[in-house]
């Protein structure tokens, strides 16, 4: 351990360090079966890793590609050598095992991975699942959404006396890179080769903050991955709890079990963590912070219910418990731990334990995305109101009632959601679009070939008004936009959608711009956005056109009419306004002309400036000689048998779906965009800055 450390940091690296060193294992090749061999029988070590949950280890996405792997990293077998039996002590057995690498992040590494010797791109993890049933520890995972810049320690595979051993060796946190997903680990030792995917732990609160990642070419210190990085798994289909999910339930579950179990005297994280030396004021202890004992159990707790329906179900109820609305730029919490997470260092000197508990009353009463094990709600509201016993006599109050209202209102939303299943589809009574939706709006620079661009969350009508933003970027050229937008599209839709639907993506451009291929990009799993969620475009904020309310709540109740505007039978023309203002409100005026000129662009702004919300247009096909007759005749029975338009971001969604799937009576659509300015979901007013001059 470096020379110079304060007494507080060497204690707890003492305290912490069997507990890591068992759960941090050596990835090598894959053995050839599952016994417990002697000696280095299998080849150099690639990297580090460590076990986050039972049977799961978390390492780098370079260190699983070693060893001449295949060009897919997804579904390879990797060798896992680990400290088995004794959870703590260099006296436990070492036995090996195979494992098989279930995902890398990011997902384009499976197809594209960079040269030898280079920096691979972040965040570079791994979640390896491990082939046999085994008995292995697992590190504590930090809760925080970002870290803070205290002493860590980190640990991995060297080999510096002649054979691999898992060694720790101790640094200080010296700020991020990477919009937030790297940290950056201070200088006063040497990142050794094979400690690649190995844990960084903070030291003051005894959990693993990061992932060895890389060290400096030049001397000591180098890049480790922020943990908070794994919220970026790939999102699971409809209906489905979702690998991250899932992984973090096991490991909440996992040291819940070890905390409540009296079948054995091993030292747990949470034993340790009420050993490790307090700074000032105490990371735990008081009434201001629950003790570790409490917060393991309730993350337990938490564990034992099903998943939260989506990220922004978390959030609200995290501004509730906080009284403010929480960090927006973190990566969206999936499950009710990552809500935790956000009530660290509450405003107004008000205490964590007070709005944990306050969000703990919220979430046990809270909707789920399925039926809840009989009882585990109840459960988890006991334990708070009898946590609450050791606290402030007006909290314990307070919880009382914000039970009793949390009952209530899941009482009436239940009614609301009978009422609505024996009447129907609570989505075809109420249109198809009532939630949060991402907002991307994309800025042209004049004459420049370049653009602006802001993604953000767009509450609703729910909250009117309510904008929270996510990336920006100025100055992107046309062929990086899809890159640039790729992370920043994926977080936002983490945070809107649900179990039961993807959110919809607004996309707000000028009409000059509607040409632009959205629908076409593909953001995870190499399926286009316009097959796994409805796609609309929007126009840019502006006054509304006076007859705009009308015509929509008319075209909503349809039935519905389409009107060629800027063609007649194949060939161009321009709408006058007199002709615009005489079709009926329930007109959807359809273009099928390139949208960046002429008549078909001033015919956009006409339609805009003639009140219509929903007006169809389409990226014309290469061939300039093709008929767009199909287009019309199949948008035509397309919008008599929707009947309203409402479902018509859906049906375009289910469309492209079909084309995409080889459904040749599906083609006629191919770049069909549904412009869908709804007066009820207000975009924001202002710009971002055009960059420099």
């Amino acid at each position: 351990m470096t020379e110079g450390r304060t007494t507080g940091a060497a204690r707890a690296f003492e305290l912490l360090e069997p507990l890591v060193r068992a759960a941090t294992v050596r990835v090598h090749a894959p053995p050839d079966g599952y016994e417990t061999p002697g000696g280095d029988a299998y080849g150099p070590t690639w990297g580090s890793g460590f076990f986050v949950a039972p049977g799961w280890i978390l390492t780098c996405a370079h260190v699983v590609g070693e060893g001449g792997a295949a060009v897919r990293l997804t579904g390879r077998e990797v060798g896992i050598t680990f400290q088995s039996g004794s959870y703590a002590g260099n006296e436990a057995a070492t036995g090996t095992v195979t494992g098989r690498v279930e995902c890398v992040l990011p997902e384009r590494l499976d197809e594209r991975r960079p040269g030898r010797r280079a920096l691979w791109d972040l965040p570079d993890l791994a979640l390896v699942r491990v082939l046999a049933p085994v008995s292995h520890a697992c590190v504590w995972l930090t809760d925080r959404s970002r870290p803070r810049f205290d002493e860590v320690a980190y640990f991995g595979c060297t080999e510096e006396l002649g054979a691999p051993e898992i060694t720790g060796r101790t640094t200080r946190l010296r700020g991020t890179a990477g919009n937030g997903a790297a940290i950056r680990l201070g200088d006063d030792d040497e990142i050794d080769p094979g400690m690649s995917g190995g844990p960084v732990v903070d030291l003051a609160r005894g959990e693993v903050v990061g992932v060895v990642k890389a060290r400096r070419n030049t001397g000591g210190g180098g890049l480790a991955v922020s943990v908070v990085q794994l919220r970026t798994l790939p999102t699971a289909g409809r209906g489905q709890t979702g690998l991250y999910r899932r992984v973090m339930q096991a490991h909440d579950l996992h040291h819940y079990d070890q905390h409540l179990s009296d079948l054995n005297t091993r030292r747990t994280w949470t034993d340790t963590h009420g050993e490790l030396p307090a700074p000032e004021g105490g990371p735990y202890g008081g009434r201001a912070r629950l003790t570790p004992g409490e917060r393991t159990t309730l993350c337990g707790l938490l564990a034992e219910l099903p998943p939260p329906g989506s990220s922004e179900v978390v959030r609200a109820l995290v501004e509730a418990a906080r009284g403010e609305e929480p960090d927006p730029h973190p990566a969206a919490p999936l499950s009710w731990r990552d809500g935790l997470g956000l009530l660290y260092d509450p405003p107004g000197g008000a205490g964590e334990a007070a709005a944990m508990l306050r969000y703990a009353t919220d979430v046990s009463v809270a909707e789920y995305r399925e039926p809840p094990t009989p009882g585990a709600d109840e459960e988890l509201w006991d334990w708070t109101r009898a946590t609450a016993e050791r606290l402030w006599r007006p909290l314990r109050r307070e919880l009382g009632e914000r039970h009793e209202r949390g009952l209530a209102e899941r009482d009436r939303r239940r009614r609301a959601s009978a009422v609505r299943s024996v009447h129907g589809p609570a989505r075809a009574a109420g249109g198809p679009l009532p939630g949060t939706s991402v907002l991307l709006e994309v800025w042209a620079h004049g004459w420049e070939d370049v653009f602006d661009w802001r993604v953000s969350v767009l509450a609703g009508p729910a909250r009117p008004g309510r904008v929270t933003p996510v990336d920006s970027a100025v100055r992107i050229s046309p062929s990086r936009l899809p890159e640039a937008l790729r992370a920043p599209l994926a977080e936002a839709f983490r945070r809107c959608d649900t179990h039961e639907a993807a959110a919809l993506l607004e996309v707000a451009v000028e009409p000059e711009l509607f040409g632009l291929a959205v629908d076409e990009w593909a953001v995870a799993g190499g399926v286009p956005l316009g097959v796994q969620r409805p796609v609309v475009l929007r126009h840019p904020v502006g006054g509304a056109p006076p007859d705009a309310a009308v015509r929509w709540a008319r075209v909503q109740a349809g039935p519905l009419l389409d009107e060629r505007a800027d063609c007649i039978r194949g060939r161009p023309r321009s709408p006058s306004a007199q002709w615009l203002a005489g079709l009926a409100d329930n007109t959807v005026p359809v273009h099928c002309r390139a949208a960046g000129q002429e008549p078909t662009l001033g015919s956009l702004h006409a339609v805009r400036e003639a009140g219509y919300g929903v007006v169809v247009s389409r990226r014309p096909p290469p061939d300039p000689g093709a008929s767009c007759a199909p287009f019309h005749r199949g948008l035509r029975e397309e919008l008599a048998d929707a009947g309203r338009a409402h479902m018509l971001p859906l049906r375009l969604q289910a469309l492209r779906a079909r084309a995409y799937g080889a459904d040749p009576d599906a083609y006629w659509a191919a770049g069909a965009a549904l412009v869908w300015d709804d007066p009820a979901r207000a975009l924001p007013e202002d710009e971002p800055l055009q960059g420099d001059l």
